[in-house]
């Protein structure tokens, strides 16, 4: 690789991200609700958690403590910091400024202890990036409005943007409105708080709900710049990079229709509009949303700046069943598995050079910054007897996604403002609640039964990280 490649924009974002709910803990401390997370039990490999109605006693609930980053977050920094992160990727919990999300006014003890974490990465030089929802909202509002379904939650998220826009201006630049906003249609409770009732129309209350979340953002992005010209405020996608599992023209088509499905969720949100392929499918399935005439001119006027994606693996889709029966996992969702490719422990398959693809895909498509927000490899760390904790291949599977995204800068063209790897900090699994699928530069001593000294020690990938950032890229 010749040394034009190695060159990163001098103002690119390196950092890492994390979610309140995954990490915070002191879920009923400082005048903090309960959230559509507070309610998730903890699963296992392969199985999927439980979202009870309610707290229910007796029950582990893993986000209840976390790993304590409310009470250890200025020492978790400072490794940041050690790091050398430019960014820090880390939302928010709506409950803590809103614990029942539909208050007149504020919870100040939430918003101080943002100011005081905002502050924090801002004494090191770290750049916040926020992401408004994250998995998380009032589960209140659930109870009491059937969550996004109804057009009401529309005002009350836009009352909790007006109230940290107008408290952070100062001290955070980069926002993000809904984490993987598209998770809607893969897991609608975990991504939205939405629960069914008996003959309902499942599809049609997902798009019902989604609809409302894009003009919320819509909202947040056209207030916020009120606010604040200099606010950066994108949204975010989980972007499923799929493969058609052969040239046969259906494989192709029904790849195409996969990829389109998600696009949708990206199109609304930075053309403004509704793209015609979705319009025909709400037609040709009976799917009549409930809208108002203003709608057309909030999506238009509220574009997000830049596009957020995940990146963790690529599927393979087929116009018929797999053959053989051989499936992968994958991040929210899974496919075909592709026998090019390496899995991990987890079963999502590694592909690097997807990512140059999906940087591709993505900048083609829309013609605006794109930002990395997550990348990473779940594994099982285990310390060695010295306290060592050697992920090797955790530090392989960043350093060719880098390289690949190294490509698409200087190669293809395409602008990327930042890579935050997910979960720099151990931190629990949003999709099984478990300690073991570890993520993180930084290692913290839980299990997943909940026990451990929460210690946090630094992993070989930490001190590799260190020098990628302080050389810009060009250490690898």
């Amino acid at each position: 690789m010749n040394k034009e490649l190695n060159i990163f924009p001098e103002d690119f974002l390196w950092g890492g991200a994390v979610a309140a709910n995954q990490l915070e803990g002191a879920w009923r401390t400082g005048g903090k609700g309960v959230s559509t997370a507070d309610v998730a039990t903890a699963g296992a490999l392969g199985r999927a958690r439980e979202y009870t109605p309610g707290v229910v006693a007796g029950r582990y609930y893993p986000s209840h403590e976390a790993i304590d980053f409310y009470r250890r977050y200025k020492g978790d920094i400072a490794l940041l910091a050690e790091m050398g992160f430019k960014c820090f990727r880390l939302s928010i919990a709506w409950t803590r400024i809103f614990p029942d999300g539909d208050e007149a006014g504020p919870n100040e003890e939430g918003l101080r202890f943002y100011d005081e974490v905002f502050d924090e990465c801002l004494k090191y030089g770290i750049e916040p990036v926020v992401t408004l929802s994250h998995y998380e909202m009032p589960y209140s509002l659930v109870e009491k409005y059937g969550s996004w379904r109804d057009r009401r939650l529309i005002g009350f998220y836009e009352n909790y943007c007006r109230a940290v826009f107008t408290r952070y201006r100062n001290k955070v630049k980069y926002w993000l409105t809904f984490n993987e906003i598209n998770a809607i249609a893969l897991h609608p409770f975990v991504a939205a708080g939405l629960r069914f009732e008996e003959g309902e129309n499942r599809e049609r209350t997902v798009y019902q709900a989604a609809h409302h979340q894009f003009l919320a953002a819509a909202k947040a992005v056209k207030l916020g710049h009120e606010i604040d010209p200099d606010f950066r405020i994108g949204c975010m996608v989980l972007y499923p990079l799929s493969y058609p599992a052969t040239c046969d023209p259906a494989d192709v088509q029904a790849n195409a229709e996969r990829l389109n499905k998600n696009h949708f969720f990206s199109d609304v949100q930075v053309r403004g509009c509704y793209p015609d392929f979705m319009k025909r499918y709400f037609e040709r399935n009976g799917i009549a949303l409930r809208t108002s005439p203003e709608d057309d001119n909030i999506l238009r006027e509220g574009k997000a700046d830049y596009l957020g994606f995940s990146y963790y693996m690529s599927l393979v889709t087929a116009a018929g069943p797999a053959e053989g029966g051989e499936t992968a996992a994958g991040n929210m969702l899974g496919g075909m598995k592709n026998p090019y490719l390496k899995s991990s422990a987890w079963g999502w398959q590694i592909d690097p050079a997807g990512l140059r693809l999906s940087l591709n895909n993505l900048y083609d498509r829309y013609g605006v910054p794109l930002f990395v927000a997550e990348n990473g490899l779940g594994a099982v760390d285990a310390p060695e007897k010295d306290g060592a904790i050697n992920d090797d291949y955790r530090i392989d599977y960043l350093r060719a996604h880098i390289k690949e995204m190294k490509k698409a800068i200087a190669l293809d063209g395409v602008r990327v403002l930042g890579y935050t790897p997910w979960g720099c900090l151990d931190l629990v699994s949003v999709s099984t609640g478990e300690m073991k699928k570890r993520y993180g530069f930084v290692y913290v001593d839980k299990r997943d039964d909940g026990t451990g000294t929460l210690e946090r020690t630094r992993k070989k990938s930490f001190f590799w990280y260190k020098n990628v950032i302080r050389s810009n890229g060009e250490v690898l």
